[in-house]
């Protein structure tokens, strides 16, 4: 069964569309995390067969997840959260943290309101998908995420900050995010793309990426993903904020 959020999945990032790799582009290669052996092995034999994507590997706990990611170098890894000895969190962690050009990470979990989620994408995961999804969504997701954009399901990721404690109000006034800046932040956890942005405010979509490269520069986020947990967080927006 579809997540009532699937149609409600978008992409952000410079560039929007239905798909990031063309036949005659390389590959996306791609390593599987999940501690279930059915689930993995299943993952792997849907995705292979997706067009654009190669799986390079397979990993069945945290650590071996960092181990692999190492050895294979992907671009993008399927990132379960819960997981033995290293969760996902921490495995996400360390591979953004030790290596100037990281794997992009795309946590991959059952439940909207699971909370290690949020933790994932404040650790700098570009995004999340929910495992019931049609394999063809998931490996959009891992095509757009190996792009350089980002995706997620605004309406879960309002439903799982709404679950967790919010975190320092002081956040985003030490940013010192001007006015514009912190409207921009606003639309971008509605899930608005760059170019959307620019036509909300009918400015190019240069100014647009400006205003959003501070906005990450002024928040210490790893990516947009990152910025939209900590809008909600800090209170500049709250669960239901619609734009």
């Amino acid at each position: 069964m579809t997540s009532p959020d699937a149609s409600a999945a978008v992409t952000t990032g410079a560039a929007v569309g239905p798909a990031t790799t063309s036949p005659a582009s390389a590959p996306v290669t791609l390593l599987i995390a999940d501690d279930d052996e059915v689930t993995r092995s299943g993952l792997r034999t849907l995705l292979a067969a997706q067009p654009g994507i190669s799986v390079v590997g397979e990993a069945a706990d945290g650590v071996e997840a960092v181990e692999q990611a190492r050895r294979l170098r992907p671009d993008v890894v399927l990132m379960d959260v819960r997981m033995p000895l290293r969760n996902g969190i921490e495995a996400t962690r360390q591979l953004l943290a030790e290596s100037a050009e990281p794997p992009k990470v795309v946590v991959i979990t059952t439940f909207e309101n699971d909370g290690y989620v949020t933790a994932a994408l404040s650790a700098g995961a570009s995004g999340f998908v929910l495992k019931r999804l049609p394999v063809r969504q998931i490996a959009e997701a891992v095509r757009v995420v190996a792009a350089g954009e980002a995706i997620l399901f605004p309406a879960a990721l309002r439903r799982m900050v709404a679950a967790r404690p919010l975190g320092s109000a002081e956040a985003l006034p030490q940013a010192a995010l001007t006015r514009r800046e912190e409207e921009v932040l606003r639309l971008m956890a509605t899930g608005l793309s760059n170019p959307e942005i620019a036509e909300s405010f009918t400015v190019s979509l240069e100014t647009v990426k400006t205003h959003v490269g501070n906005v990450l520069t002024k928040l210490g986020a790893q990516n947009r993903t990152h910025a939209v947990v900590i809008a909600y967080e800090s209170g500049l927006v709250v669960p239901g904020f619609a734009g």
